[in-house]
């Protein structure tokens, strides 16, 4: 039995008749892109049929701030099953505390990857904007943010700051950090350094670490050797299969920078197995400043990224674009820390 009509049409009725939901007509009638053409023609012919009209009343009210803004997390596996990198945990208290200060509520989830994350999250109302962490395979990840600025949502990303112009980026130095940790390693008298991490454009963010490590070596008068370059995504077991690939390849290497820590703390246990003494004979240099930096023996040198003024920066870059304001991409520093994994 079919949809009886509504004494007064309603957007139901619209997107009964059209075949689709009742967001979609939502959308099609502030005509919002995310419809078709074609759709949007349908919906508005239909409309006009039923002689429907706009409730101003309700789409004011629906028009409303919700003072709640979403984060959501890129699903990454961890041993602890949390799906969660232990860096973005660690950021989670500072975005979650400037939202507070702010008036904000927080409404936290995992981004689910389809098209439709404006529908989810920003034109279903549930949230006035939207800060992502993490992206994986950043050459894939791209076709989901350029949707989202054709749509029109609103949104920043914590990641590589670049100027491709797709959405707002806040994000650390990491060609200035990888320096740092290139400049330390060398200066403690390494000379054959490796890399860990994905350095191509599909990791973006890597790729900056390594850019960085390999000016560091070259200003000291030391050219990087392509060699001493092994692919790894941010976990501790590829970390683990990196440094074992580096190790049977028979390449002499005395240091190894490692695009995170994950990947820092299973080489680490791959160096050990093969019985290369730490610093001694291999020294390694981790970046992001995990707890579990400091808790792994020798405990780890590492990069620390400014937590606190990136929770504060990705608050207020996604409140100026909420308000229309101008608001430009912002680059935090990282800082040092030495322990026991480079000290001699």
């Amino acid at each position: 039995m079919g949809r009886q009509p509504s004494a007064k049409p309603t957007s139901f009725d619209i997107a009964y008749l059209a075949g689709v939901s009742q967001p979609t007509v939502s959308r099609a009638l502030r005509g919002s892109k995310s419809v078709s053409a074609a759709t949007r023609a349908n919906i508005e012919r239909i409309a006009r049929e039923l002689n429907y009209t706009v409730d101003k009343n309700a789409s004011s009210l629906r028009s409303q701030r919700t003072h709640t803004l979403a984060l959501l997390f890129f699903e990454d596996p961890n041993p602890d099953e949390s799906m969660i990198n232990p860096f973005f945990l660690s950021m989670l208290g500072s975005i979650t505390r400037e939202c507070a200060r702010r008036g904000y509520d927080l409404l936290i989830s995992f981004q689910q990857m389809h098209n439709d994350w404006h529908v989810t999250y920003q034109d279903s109302h549930r949230s006035d904007g939207i800060i992502l962490l993490g992206y994986g395979d950043y050459q894939l990840y791209l076709t989901k943010l350029e949707h989202l600025v054709e749509m029109g949502t609103k949104f920043v990303r914590w990641g590589s700051v670049s100027e491709d112009g797709i959405g707002l980026t806040v994000g650390s130095d990491n060609v200035g950090a990888g320096e740092q940790a290139g400049t330390h390693l060398v200066e403690i008298g390494r000379r054959r350094i490796a890399f860990l991490g994905d350095a191509s454009d599909h990791a973006p963010e890597f790729q900056d670490r390594y850019n960085g490590l390999c000016r560091a070596m070259r200003a000291a008068g030391l050219e990087p050797d392509p060699a001493l370059q092994r692919d790894a995504v941010s976990s501790e077991d590829s970390g683990y299969a990196a440094a074992r690939s580096l190790i049977e390849s028979g390449q002499s290497f005395d240091a190894v920078f490692a695009a995170s820590d994950l990947i820092a703390i299973g080489a680490m246990r791959a160096l050990n197995e093969a019985g290369l003494r730490l610093p001694q004979d291999v020294a390694i240099v981790g970046f992001d400043d995990i707890p579990a930096a400091s808790q792994t023996t020798p405990t780890l040198t590492t990069l620390m990224q400014d937590m606190k003024g990136a929770g504060t920066l990705l608050v207020d870059a996604l409140l100026a674009r909420i308000d229309d304001r101008p608001v430009e991409q912002r680059i935090l520093p990282a800082r040092l820390i030495r322990r026991q994994s480079t000290a001699v």
